[in-house]
């Protein structure tokens, strides 16, 4: 065969190769959309979770046994507060809760702030039970001078009465303290309150620490029948907190807690102190001088008959260490530069 041809055979051959390739594919057209992902997207992992929203717990109220045993139930620390007893208004105040007091007896003077609630009277006619309830409190405190069937009344009418005794000494005291605190949510501030008390007493009784002196005390309450007085005996916080201060009762040797003395038998006990606790009422030392044979005993001789204010002692509350340090200082004033 010529060359040639043969040349030109394996041109022809190989174009048609070419265009048989080219022909048959098909010409991809142009795309702006991105190629699909091949994997799923990975989730962060530092995106904290969402919390759950929960039910805030309903409080749980308050069960706290008075001192007639009867239960008392708050729903929460009372908030509108009547107390009929100085010593527990005085506690309220002292434990910061004061601010709460609507209404009051009128013997709840101190502090002085106290004076704002509401005076409901002397309580001598008997509980203002419509006053107390016009009033809408949510707690009311009575003391030891209320008979058991009168805060039964109260709570017949659906008051929350808390009954409480007085106490016998300091830690009764404490202990009346942390149960009203109780009650109005104030135990932090009773807390404090107590233990600046507690320094106190702790450093009288130092101080007192080995006298062995004890001066005979007659604490006169009542007068209305100068020829008989009342005082206290034994048993009581009066009689406790001058046998504290190193003095004597005189009451002591008498039968009762609150008890009359003829002018006889004391002119022959011959007390060393006499203190007017009711000098408010208009009893002055010069007056009880000039009772028969009064002149002979040994406090109106020595100049130690004195006024003293009632509702130191006679006020069961944290005033009780002020008179713990105001006996002291009285009956004993060698300690004290006096």
């Amino acid at each position: 065969m010529n060359k040639t041809i043969l040349r030109i055979s394996s041109l022809v051959i190989i174009l048609s190769l070419l265009l048989a390739g080219c022909g048959t594919s098909t010409p991809v057209e142009p795309t702006s959309v991105p190629p699909e992902p091949t994997s799923a997207p990975v989730e962060p992992t530092n995106v904290p979770d969402t919390p759950v929203p929960t039910e805030e717990p309903e409080p749980t109220p308050m069960v706290v046994t008075d001192d007639l045993g009867t239960e008392i139930i708050l729903e929460k620390p009372a908030q509108i507060i009547v107390s009929i007893s100085p010593n527990l208004t005085e506690i309220l105040f002292g434990i910061g809760a004061g601010d709460r007091l609507v209404g009051r007896d009128s013997n709840s003077q101190f502090p002085e702030e106290a004076l704002e609630a509401a005076d409901l009277g002397g309580m001598w006619d008997g509980i203002p039970v419509e006053d107390i309830l016009a009033l809408e409190p949510d707690l009311v405190l009575a003391g030891e001078i209320y008979a058991a069937d009168a805060i039964q009344e109260l709570r017949d009418l659906g008051l929350t009465v808390y009954w409480q005794e007085n106490p016998e000494d300091f830690d009764g005291l404490f202990e009346n303290i942390k149960d009203i605190a109780v009650l109005t949510g104030t135990e932090d501030e009773a807390l404090a309150l107590i233990i600046s008390l507690q320094e106190r007493v702790s450093a009288l009784e130092g101080k007192l620490e080995g006298v062995e002196n004890l001066p005979l005390v007659f604490y006169e309450l009542d007068a209305s029948d100068p020829a008989n007085p009342w005082t206290t005996g034994a048993g009581t916080f009066i009689s406790y907190i001058i046998n504290k201060a190193k003095g004597q009762n005189l009451g002591d040797a008498l039968e009762g807690e609150w008890v009359q003395i003829s002018s006889e038998e004391l002119v022959a006990q011959n007390p060393e102190y006499i203190l007017l606790a009711d000098a408010l009422y208009g009893i002055t030392p010069e007056s009880v001088a000039e009772r028969a044979g009064w002149s002979e005993i040994s406090a109106v001789i020595n100049g130690n008959l004195l006024p003293f204010d009632p509702f130191i002692l006679s006020v069961p509350g944290p005033r009780l260490v002020d008179g713990f340090e105001q006996l002291a200082e009285i009956i004993h004033p060698e300690l004290f530069g006096n």
